[in-house]
Parts: structure tokens; sequence; C-alpha cells
């Protein structure tokens, strides 16, 4: 039965990572496809490619995934997982169809924190405070303010180029710069799956935990990578037309300069803190910044107010509907 368990918690596992491919596939190259800086099928498909190859980048953000709670040993911990992926999915889902940009990995530690409190587990507290809680205040407030920053600084190295030629200037930067954005969402998000497939793999026994000298099993890596680029492929439609034209409208230099600022940010926090934070979020909140040098009227506050209201609602929603789903499955639990 836990063999099965296990089975189960991966596929399910990688089904969220499907979704949140194609959620997230509008944070690498909305801003390039609304610029006309790159074809919707051509950004995709290196967005798709670029997700793949960041998803190999590195493991710290996986292992702090692993550390935000203890489920316990056997087949109740692993049920505890399953409910928080379940809880993550429905809430995704439920984003998507609205066409929210919310954050998938809030969802993800949000319902694998609702599901161990309803089963009364550990959660760890100090994780969650200090590497997600934290940090998805700060970084779209960092992205915010970067990204206005930078724009100032193109707009007066730039304030003598001919308009015609700059913009295809940054057309072509742009090209670059949705790249770096579409790798450093495969360093963050394929990570976060990694870490709840190693959770469970920890949890049924069959690998040690990182404190005991257990690593990430090669194939979990692949396995991540392979599903989020195949949901990054399936596109995320509803969710681009949100960030490529209904907060504001953008050119090529907006683009550019949002698309480098949440990259750097998403680089800087996987890297130097190892802390697992929205895609969606920080590309968000870049666009936003860069679209205030404009003037504060020609963001539509509007839309930023339902995606903020989005955001707060993710990690509560998703963890209610973990437990919701935690108290279902118990019901057959021996």
């Amino acid at each position: 039965m836990e063999l099965g368990i296990i089975i189960a918690v991966v596929v399910v596992a990688l089904v969220f990572d499907y979704t949140n491919g194609f959620h997230d596939a509008a944070n690498a190259i909305a801003t390039s496809v609304s610029t006309g800086a790159l074809k919707p099928r051509v950004a995709l498909a290196m967005a798709a490619v670029m997700n793949f190859v960041g998803a190999f980048l590195g493991q710290k953000v996986a292992e702090t995934v692993s550390d935000t709670i203890d489920p316990g040993a056997g087949s109740h911990g692993l049920v505890i997982v399953m409910a928080g992926l379940v809880g993550a999915i429905t809430w995704n889902l439920i984003t998507w169809y609205f066409g929210l940009p919310s954050s998938s990995s809030h969802a993800l530690i949000g319902g694998l924190v609702g599901a161990a409190v309803a089963a009364g587990a550990t959660a760890n507290w100090m994780v969650v405070l200090e590497k997600v809680v934290l940090p998805m205040f700060i970084s779209p407030l960092v992205a915010f303010s970067l990204g206005f920053a930078l724009m100032l600084a193109i707009m007066w190295v730039f304030r003598n180029a001919n308009p015609a030629r700059a913009n295809r200037g940054f057309k072509i930067a742009q090209t670059v710069s949705a790249a770096a954005m579409a790798l450093g969402h495969g360093l963050q998000d394929a990570q976060k799956t990694m870490g709840v497939i190693f959770l469970a793999l920890v949890t049924g026994g069959y690998v040690a935990s990182v404190e005991d000298g257990g690593t990430l099993p090669l194939w979990v890596i692949i396995a991540a990578a392979t599903a989020i680029s195949l949901g990054t492929w399936s596109g995320g439609w509803r969710i681009m037309r949100t960030l490529g034209r209904r907060i504001i409208h953008l050119d090529p230099p907006r683009g550019f300069a949002a698309e480098s600022v949440a990259a750097s940010v998403l680089y800087t926090t996987a890297y130097v803190f190892e802390a697992p934070i929205s895609t969606t979020h920080t590309i968000t909140s870049a666009v936003m910044g860069v679209g205030a040098t404009k003037r504060l009227s020609a963001v539509r506050w509007g839309v930023a107010k339902s995606i903020l209201t989005a955001w707060v609602l993710t990690f509560p929603a998703a963890g209610l509907a973990a437990a919701l789903t935690y108290w279902f499955m118990a019901l057959f639990l021996p």
C-alpha cells in the first residue's frame, strides 16, 4: 500500500508541476509576446527548453521545500503530502480559470502546511516564516523598486536615441531577457516539485534525508524538468493576457527591464537565500514598476488589486483545500 501511495504522490506531484508550467508560462514570455519581440509559439518553445535546463542548475530550493513540514513516516505521512499537493493543484486551476497570476509556489507551501496542520503533524514554522512568508512580501517590493529604477536609467541613457531604432534593439535584447526569465523559472519552480517528491521518498523510507546524507535522485530531476517543460509548452494564454496587456501596455524597453529585473531576483533568491519565491509575484511587480515610470495612472491598478487579492488568498486558500482533502482521505486510512 505504501509503495502505491508513493507512486500516486509522485504522479500527482508531476501533475502539479505540469499545471505550474502552463499556469506560469506567461511569467517568462508574456512581456516579450505583448511587445512583439517574440511570436507566441516561438516564445513558448524557448521557455519550455529554458525551463528544462533551469531545473538542473540547483537543489537548494528543493531542500527548503522538503523542510517545510515533517509529516512523519509511513502511509499516513504520504497521505499528508498527497493532500498538500491536491490543495495546491486545486488553487492553481481556480486562479488559472479566472486568469489571475497567483503564486504556484505559495499554493504548494500553503497546501503542505494546511495538510500538516489538519493532520496534527509538524509544520516547521521558522522555515516557513524565513524562507517563504518574508520573501513573499519582500521580493515583490524589491522587483517593483528595481524595475522602476532600471527603467529610469534606460530612459536617461537612451534619451537622445532614435525611438524606432531603440525599439528594434530592445526587441532583440528581450529574446535574451525572456530566456533568462524562463531559466530562472525552471531553477525556482521545477525544484519545488523535486522537493515534494523528495519529501515523499524520505517519508516512505526510500531515500535518506539531507541531514542523513541523502541526495535528490537524478530521475526526480529529469521527471520534474520534463513535466514543467511540457506544461509550459501547452501555454497559459489567459494569464498571458493579464500580464502582457491588462496591467499595462508594454513597449520593448519596459519589457526588457521587467524581465531582466525579475530574472535577477529569481537567481539571487535561489542561490543566495535558498528561498522558493514566486516567479509570478516577481515578474508582475517588475511590470508594475517599469509601468509606473510612464505615469502612475498608466498602470491599471484595478487589475493589480485583483491580482493582489489572489496573492493574499493563495496561502490560506490552498491550505484550506489541502485540509479538506486530508480529512476526506483520512476516512479511508486504516
